[in-house]
């Protein structure tokens, strides 16, 4: 039996050019070699006109890819216990949920 190993320390940092922005819209592609998650803010300007305005774009591996998953999961799950279920259902007529 081995014995286990201490986890390592993690320092995190920012980079110069680090943002943070709000997105209602998530766009996923997926090739063999990675996931690509395009982010950006929906508006609706009139009942039948949406406009989606995406401004960063993200690759990942696939196993990122599934970390993000499980770590998303995870976080839905005690959002969920801790303020009721999520729905998913439009908030009004012609609301789009992407």
């Amino acid at each position: 039996m081995n014995p286990q190993q201490p986890a390592p320390k993690i320092h995190l940092s920012t980079t110069t050019d680090y943002r943070e922005n709000y997105a209602n819209s998530v766009q996923v592609r997926v090739s063999l070699w990675d996931f690509f998650l395009m982010f950006g803010t929906i508006n609706q300007n009139a009942p039948d006109s949406v406009s989606i305005q995406n401004f960063q774009g993200v690759f990942l591996s696939p196993q990122q890819a599934k970390a993000l998953s499980n770590v998303l999961a995870q976080n839905v799950q005690q959002y969920e216990t801790a303020f009721g279920e999520i729905k998913l259902e439009p908030h009004g007529a012609g609301s789009v949920i992407q």
